[in-house]
């Protein structure tokens, strides 16, 4: 068996995302014969994370507030809020922040986003005290957004999430005449949007309705 500390350091390792103890194991084992620097870096880098990094007020994206250019605090909206040049007619819906990357990456969406904050599984509805559904809602009757846009993966969760949140946006269809659109189905069945290439995702977007 390890010794406490290292089974310590797995047990940590194994709450991560997709990472299972054998992972968690691999990790520690590679500190170990890391340099004290190399571990350091690792560790101050970590401890840094919660106080350099803050989510912006409009999308809930992680961002760090400071301005490179001007040289001083950006105030609560990241980089893609703060841009005049973002179309502020639309709003796309993702699950998860390494989602809005690859759709950035497409350099096809001209609007901004909204996290939600979770999937919804078809058999579990404790998974609602997850989504961000007030903040979204107070987002869709902003005057100025025309569309919103739900791109969520093409698994089953995802499905689940956007029947779900289409139900919550139906009244600003209806009454306020907002066009609520789903990216096309150029996304394989089962697909996650993480790990979307470029190219499909473009056509995805291009072609939602």
């Amino acid at each position: 068996m390890y010794s406490p500390a290292i089974q310590k350091l797995i047990a940590l390792f194994s709450k991560f995302p997709t990472v299972g103890p054998r992972t968690a194991a691999r990790f520690v084992f590679y500190l170990l014969k890391s340099s004290d620097a190399e571990v350091k870096e690792v560790a101050d880098s970590i401890a840094n994370l919660k106080s350099t990094v803050k989510q912006c007020s409009f999308c809930f994206n992680p961002f760090e507030p400071f301005d490179a250019a001007q040289g001083k605090p950006s105030g609560e909206l990241c980089e893609i809020c703060r841009d005049p040049r973002r179309d502020q007619t639309m709003l796309c819906i993702v699950e998860k922040e390494t989602d809005l990357v690859p759709i950035e990456k497409t350099k096809k969406y001209p609007g901004r986003y909204f996290i939600l904050g979770g999937a919804l599984s078809r058999f579990n509805h404790e998974d609602l005290k997850d989504l961000r559904t007030e903040e979204l809602l107070a987002r869709a009757n902003q005057k100025e957004i025309q569309e919103i846009i739900l791109a969520f993966d093409s698994t089953t969760e995802g499905e689940a999430t956007s029947l779900y949140i289409e139900r919550l946006l139906k009244p600003f269809d209806t009454a306020q005449g907002k066009k609520i659109t789903r990216l096309a189905r150029g996304l394989p069945l089962g697909g996650e949007l993480e790990y979307a290439d470029e190219e499909t995702l473009g056509s995805a977007l291009d072609g939602r309705k």
